[in-house]
């Protein structure tokens, strides 16, 4: 599987003649999404920047709540969360995806506001990959991001919905969740990610890359 982000919590997980986008993004965002075709769409929450399903190509299926999918050979199941820690009463309802592609199982946290209780660990369990914000702001921050990793225990984690040259400026930076890992700095960040059941690399952490807007 080759998994790109595009920056904010909008990544493509690219199989064997599927895709699948999470969360895109509208123009409020300076991140450049440019059209990436899928089959599938899964949308978090809607905010305008998670779910700007026109700004994918092709014709995808769209995933909006809870529930349990199967679309072109992938195994997605939405489980309900919420976008904050009062249950949703200051910023709605938030959708966690596990999503089982390529044999592997990928989890997408959306914008998780909260940590997960006892009884959603035991839904998100098994996970190969995990993508999780670490910002704050309107999402858990860089000490719970840390908390739900090790809660969930993950082969693999990489963090998404963080403070960069492009992004918001409100949210936390990637040092901060680093610091709360334990890692004095970041791996060097790579344009894109080829993962499989049997070839993970090195370390539990790897941090992507954005594509930058053309001059």
């Amino acid at each position: 599987m080759e998994i790109t982000w595009f920056g904010h919590s909008c990544f493509r997980l690219k199989g064997r003649g599927v895709a699948l986008v999470t969360d895109p993004f509208d123009k409020s965002l300076a991140y450049p999404l440019n059209k990436p075709a899928a089959d599938i769409v899964t949308v978090s929450h809607q905010h305008p920047g998670h779910n700007f399903v026109a700004g994918v190509g092709g014709k995808p299926k769209v995933l909006k709540g809870p529930g349990e999918y199967e679309i072109s050979g992938v195994s997605i199941t939405g489980i309900r969360t919420f976008h904050d820690a009062q249950k949703g009463q200051q910023f709605g309802p938030n959708v966690v995806y596990l999503i089982e592609m390529e044999d592997l199982r990928i989890c997408h946290l959306g914008d998780l506001g909260h940590v997960p209780t006892a009884e959603q660990v035991e839904q998100i369990d098994g996970i190969d990959v995990l993508l999780v914000p670490v910002g704050g702001v309107t999402t858990i921050n860089a000490e719970q991001a840390a908390e739900v990793i090790r809660l969930l225990e993950p082969k693999l984690t990489i963090p998404m919905h963080y403070q960069t040259e492009l992004a918001r400026p409100d949210l936390q930076p990637l040092s901060r969740f680093l610091k709360e890992t334990g890692l004095a700095e970041a791996p060097p960040a790579q344009p894109k990610l080829v993962v499989s059941k049997s070839s993970f690399p090195t370390g539990n952490l790897v941090v992507l890359d954005y594509p930058k807007p053309s001059a």
